[in-house]
């Protein structure tokens, strides 16, 4: 089930595009339009050994006026968030089965157009990722999903064991799932929409507060850690895990905002109601993206660290560059149908809904 998430009050406050630009999240910016807090935690004014804490100096090619708000063509609006109760279905989501393509320290939402100044991150999906993407060279880029449709961008800080670096070894499971309770809301993201999700500086009470956080690093039978667990089996069998989820709720308005997060929000409960429903200032219900992360790591963790820092600085970022027509028939089939999808759109339990695209992972 959707987990529960509670959107957090935002506050304007002076100099937060610079806050932002050393890395600090949940602010909204004083610069352009006024936006509300996406509900993201706000993050912590100290540093974490390993990350740079570098200002922006640049605007992606996609933001010509250089002040953080890149708009949505069109927009989105006369939405309001629906509150209605359709059939239950247990499950309304799939699968995008994505593998490590490469390792940079780039960051082209936080850092566009300027190589080398981010921490290292570890790049799935599009194989050409890197400080210069745009939605445009995404589109004319490859991908490591099954799917060939999907070239977004996923990427998170590089895992290190001393200093060795611990790269996730085949497809990787990214949820698409329904972040609301009226699943047949659900529509697809628009093409450009990108954000990052959790903060590098957040600190270890607000990475296990985060309304994003399920069951954090696990390993063996040790659950809901904020720190990389101690007691982790050393058989082959067993390796590092996280999972993390990001939020679904849009303002219909912007792809990206100064902060790489204040256009997105996580779903509300419903007063009196155990629905979960967008709020109002981000009224479009887009799926919610889930990492469940493997590391080939287990045994002593004790020199295991991030390239952002410690455990509880683990975040992600996502640039959507699927094809609109595959994404929306996966969206359609899957979330909307109340379906448990594979990469295909394909549910094991109901084979009389069919698949949602063919063997080779392309639309028939």
């Amino acid at each position: 089930m959707p987990r529960r998430s509670k959107v957090l009050s935002g506050t304007l406050v002076a100099g937060a595009l610079l806050l932002t630009t050393l890395g600090l999240g949940g602010v909204a910016m004083s610069a352009g339009p006024p936006v509300q807090d996406s509900g993201q935690t706000t993050s912590s004014a100290a540093g974490h050994a390993g990350h740079a804490m570098a200002v922006s100096t640049a605007s992606s090619p996609e933001d010509p006026d250089g002040d953080g708000y890149i708009p949505a063509n069109p927009p989105v609006t006369g939405v309001t968030p629906s509150t209605q109760n359709p059939p239950h279905r247990y499950f309304h989501e799939f699968q995008a089965n994505c593998s490590v393509s490469h390792t940079k320290p780039d960051d082209p939402i936080v850092y566009p157009q300027q190589p080398g100044k981010s921490h290292d991150h570890t790049f799935m999906g599009n194989t050409t990722t890197n400080a210069a993407s745009t939605t445009a060279s995404l589109a004319a880029g490859t991908t490591t999903c099954k799917a060939p449709g999907d070239k977004s961008g996923y990427w998170m800080p590089t895992l290190f064991d001393g200093d060795q670096p611990v790269l996730p070894v085949g497809p990787q499971v990214i949820y698409y799932k329904a972040g609301v309770t009226d699943y047949t809301s659900v529509r697809p993201f628009p093409k450009g929409l990108r954000y990052v999700v959790g903060s590098p500086m957040q600190t270890a009470d607000e990475f296990r507060h985060h309304p994003g956080f399920v069951e954090g690093w696990e390993c063996g039978d040790s659950f809901f850690n904020v720190d990389f667990p101690t007691n982790c089996p050393d058989r082959a069998d067993v390796q590092l895990n996280i999972r993390f989820q990001a939020p679904s709720c849009w303002d219909g308005r912007y792809l990206d905002t100064p902060d790489h997060k204040s256009h997105m929000a996580y779903p509300v409960v419903k007063p009196g109601t155990n629905d979960n429903v967008c709020p109002a200032d981000h009224p479009v219900a887009l799926p919610m993206i889930e990492f469940k992360m493997a590391f080939p790591v287990n045994g002593d963790l004790s020199r295991v660290r991030l390239a952002s820092g410690p455990s509880y600085s683990f975040h992600y970022d996502f640039f959507n560059a699927w094809d609109d027509a595959t994404l929306k028939a996966l969206v359609d089939h899957c979330v909307v149908g109340g379906l448990q999808c594979n990469a295909r759109g394909y549910d094991e339990t109901h084979p009389e809904a069919g698949a949602a695209l063919d063997e080779n992972y392309r639309l028939p």
